[in-house]
C-alpha cells in the first residue's frame, strides 16, 4: 500500500530534465525501462550496481535496481503502476542498508517524455522518497531526526539524479533511434 507523502514523512524530492533528440513518436520509456540490460543501467551512473526485471505474483512488471544513494546501499523493487510510452510510474518499498543497519524507504520514481518539437522531447526523471513506519522507528532507535535524514537524503538523491538523468535521456534516445542499447554516448 502506498504511503502518501506529507511534510512529516517527506525525505526528498528531485526532478531533473534532459533533452532527448528523437521524435516523441519514437520514444518508448516503458519499453526502454522494462527491458533495460544490467550493463546499460550501470553505464548511466557511477552509483548504479545492478538492475533486473521480474514481475509481481499478479504479473505486473518490476524493475529491481541496486545502487548507492549517499551512504546507503539501496535495493529497490519498483512495481510499474503505470507504464506507457511517454510515462512510467514506478513505486518501491526499498531496502536501505547503512552502517547502522537495514530499514525501508518508499521511493516513487516517475519517468516522463513530453514533446518539444518534431525532432525533440523533454525527459523528466522525478524521484520522491518517503519515510516508512520502519524508517521512523529506525531513526528513533538510532537517536536520529527525520529532519537530518531528510537533509542528507535530499542532497544525495538530487546529486544522483543530476548524474543519471542526462545519461538515461541519451540511452532512451539511442533506443528510440536505433532500437538498441549499448550505443556509445
Amino acid at each position: 500500500m502506498e504511503i502518501q507523502q506529507t511534510p512529516e514523512n517527506a525525505l526528498s524530492h528531485s526532478a531533473v530534465t534532459a533533452v532527448i533528440n528523437a521524435p516523441i513518436e519514437k520514444v518508448n520509456i516503458a519499453d526502454w525501462l522494462l527491458n533495460l540490460p544490467d550493463a546499460e543501467y550501470q553505464r548511466c551512473s557511477t552509483q548504479h550496481i545492478a538492475a533486473g526485471i521480474t514481475t509481481t505474483y499478479d504479473g505486473e512488471p518490476v524493475s529491481i535496481n541496486v545502487e548507492t544513494i549517499g551512504d546507503a546501499l539501496m535495493v529497490q523493487h519498483y512495481v510499474a503502476t503505470v507504464y506507457r510510452a511517454d510515462y512510467c510510474r514506478m513505486l518501491s518499498i526499498s531496502d536501505s542498508i547503512t552502517k547502522n543497519g537495514r530499514t525501508k524507504v518508499q521511493v516513487l520514481w516517475e519517468l516522463k517524455a513530453t514533446r518539444i518539437d518534431d525532432n525533440t522531447c523533454l525527459y523528466t526523471n522525478e524521484i520522491h522518497a518517503t519515510a516508512t513506519p520502519e524508517l521512523l522507528a529506525y531513526l528513533k532507535e538510532h537517536d536520529l531526526t527525520i529532519e537530518g535524514a531528510a537533509a542528507a537524503r535530499q542532497a544525495a538523491s538530487d546529486a544522483h539524479n543530476h548524474e543519471e538523468t542526462p545519461l538515461f535521456a541519451k540511452s532512451i534516445e539511442n533506443k528510440a533511434l536505433t532500437g538498441k542499447y549499448n550505443q556509445p554516448f
